[in-house]
């Protein structure tokens, strides 16, 4: 792996203190802010590790989305498509071949690999992403992966990734491992506040505040709105609007095609505008936003017993 092709981010200051972490023991924990680079740049580092040998890097994500970005994330900085170095597999969908070395998968398809065969042959890590989401199915993962790596499998390397994280706690499930951190890169933000009169739908209050948003702002926007109802009501509100300025949706029962459009930067000359569910909220870095406007709603499913 030649990593002089991998672009300068935060998080590529601490990948020689992380390789040499885990070169000495087993388990790491690294705490880096959102947008540092983690994601995609710590797997590819790890491909010149002398430990890994002829095993697989599994990289797990919380969600379907988040798995698929990374994995063509990364497959484009090797100048691949998915499916070669880079490969990714979730539930009714995968893109692997023999050549994968870094499999990016969703939660439970990490339980059902462990289940499956808990010696996890052909793996040398398992990268647990955004960990401070903190999910059954994600601490059930780490759970079954520390009990393999300390009864079948010391070998075994296991990585937890954060931004948002107690490292010095996490470090302790995993007997004490040395905590990494990256200081990331902070830019200076401006809050504002806007009301919404009474009696206004949230989309027309959206469509509005987004139309001010790129008349006294540069670069795109991302807007979080609670569901998929309001996203396209929304975007038929500036649908004709705005001439140099592209509406995206995004969402978590959009095709992959649509999602790939929502996350990759607006072409040369144009500006993009993402309405989003909170799927954008982590997990995801969307080139080009400059300003983020949120409605303040959310649609959250609800145990009623």
């Amino acid at each position: 792996m030649n990593r002089g092709i991998l672009p300068e981010l935060p998080v590529s200051a601490v990948l020689p203190v992380l390789g040499e972490a885990l070169a000495g023991r087993n388990s790491a924990v690294l705490v880096a802010p959102p947008g540092a680079g983690k994601t995609t740049l710590v797997p590819l580092a790890l491909l010149d590790a002398p430990w890994l040998g002829e095993g697989r890097i599994v990289l797990l994500e919380p969600r379907r989305l988040a798995a698929r970005a990374a994995a063509r994330r990364m497959a484009e900085l090797v100048g691949e498509e998915p499916g070669g170095t880079v490969g990714y597999a979730m539930r009714m969908e995968n893109r692997t071949s023999a050549r994968t070395k870094i499999l990016v998968v969703t939660e439970g398809v990490l339980s059902r690999m462990i289940l499956d065969d808990p010696e996890l042959p052909g793996v040398a890590a398992v990268i647990f992403d955004e960990f401070h989401e903190r999910s059954l199915d994600g601490d059930f993962g780490l759970a079954l992966a520390l009990d393999v790596q300390g009864a079948l499998r010391p070998d075994l390397r296991l990585l937890v990734m954060s931004a948002t994280l107690d490292g010095a706690r996490v470090a302790k499930l995993l007997a004490g491992a040395p905590v990494v951190e990256s200081e990331g890169r902070a830019f200076p933000v401006d809050i504002r506040y806007d009301e919404r009169p009474a009696g206004m739908a949230v989309e027309d209050a959206m469509a509005r505040a987004v139309r001010s948003a790129l008349a006294a702002e540069q670069g795109s926007v991302l807007a979080f709105l609670p569901g998929q109802r309001e996203i396209e009501r929304t975007a038929e509100r500036l649908k004709d609007r705005l001439g140099d300025t592209d509406i995206v949706p995004l969402y978590g029962q959009l095709d992959n095609r649509a999602q790939d459009a929502a996350i990759k930067p607006a072409p040369a000359g144009r500006r993009k505008v993402v309405l989003a569910t909170s799927i954008a909220e982590t997990s995801i870095t969307i080139d080009g936003v400059r300003v983020v406007i949120d409605c303040g709603l959310s649609r959250l499913p609800r145990y009623e017993p």
